[in-house]
């Protein structure tokens, strides 16, 4: 039987998702907790794997098994055997056909940063913190040049392994909610820092560094080295992962108007 879960997590004390030698990662955690209420050692496929310190509101994962459980025991029984920062928010059978990398059609992240001139106490692992003034609607305006299907390669780091750094953006939007802005971003797949270094050229334009129109030229480069800062991975979040309606998962909406 194979059988996706939704996993919730705060990637801040964690080598991010992929199973590392000598690192504390997600995954390692997470297939611990399961092989207990499994009692059997088992493997997780993902939907896509996060860096160092990025947070997961709804990450989704399958794995195969013939242990017999309920639903509720698979959530109930990893979440006792799991740290505080990482939950399993669901369980759902699945056919054999399921994926959870490969059936995806579309992921969404946010980045969240928090704009002050005082450096904050709170959310610090959960927030990049900007303190030059920021203008989220320039940012919006300059963000628009990059929906659309467009060979991204000024936008992944040098070390990224996808064959092709053809991507296509669905919605990319920022809004300010008082000290805080959001940055969503849906498409089809994201290259390895894809997110990070959209963000951190958006910032320099919102900041007044860089002309709004500096988006779309670093674009037209195709070259990382013409890309700017990357921005850090605290304040990124996986938010959610789309798949066809035949799986019937049971997955939470994608709130636009609410940190996560």
């Amino acid at each position: 039987m194979r059988i996706a879960l939704g996993v919730e997590y705060d990637g801040h004390r964690y080598s991010g998702w992929q199973s590392q030698v000598g690192s504390a990662t997600v995954q390692d955690v997470v297939e611990s907790a399961l092989a207990i209420v499994a009692n059997h050692p088992l493997r997780v496929s993902c939907a896509g794997r996060t860096d160092a310190g990025v947070h997961a509101r709804e990450q989704v994962i399958h794995f195969d098994t013939d242990s017999l459980r309920q639903r509720r025991q698979w959530v109930l029984g990893s979440n006792v055997n799991l740290p505080r920062d990482i939950a399993i928010r669901w369980a759902h059978p699945v056919d054999t056909s399921f994926h959870a990398r490969f059936c995806a059609y579309q992921r969404s992240y946010r980045y969240v940063i928090n704009n002050r001139p005082v450096r904050p106490a709170l959310r610090h692992a959960s927030a990049s913190w900007i303190h030059a003034s920021l203008d989220a609607e320039r940012m919006h305006e300059a963000a628009q040049a990059l929906v659309g299907e467009h060979d991204f390669d000024s936008y992944r780091t040098v070390a990224c392994q996808a064959k092709s750094p053809v991507r296509t953006i669905n919605k990319l939007s920022i809004v300010r909610q008082g000290e805080y802005l959001m940055m969503d971003v849906t498409a089809n797949a994201f290259l390895h820092h894809m997110v990070r270094n959209i963000a951190g050229v958006l910032i320099a334009i919102g900041s007044g560094e860089k002309p709004v129109g500096w988006a779309q030229e670093v674009l037209d480069q195709r070259s990382r080295v013409k890309g700017g800062v990357t921005a850090p991975p605290t304040g990124l979040f996986f938010m959610r992962v789309d798949y066809p309606p035949e799986f019937m998962l049971p997955q939470q909406p994608l709130v636009q108007d609410v940190l996560p």
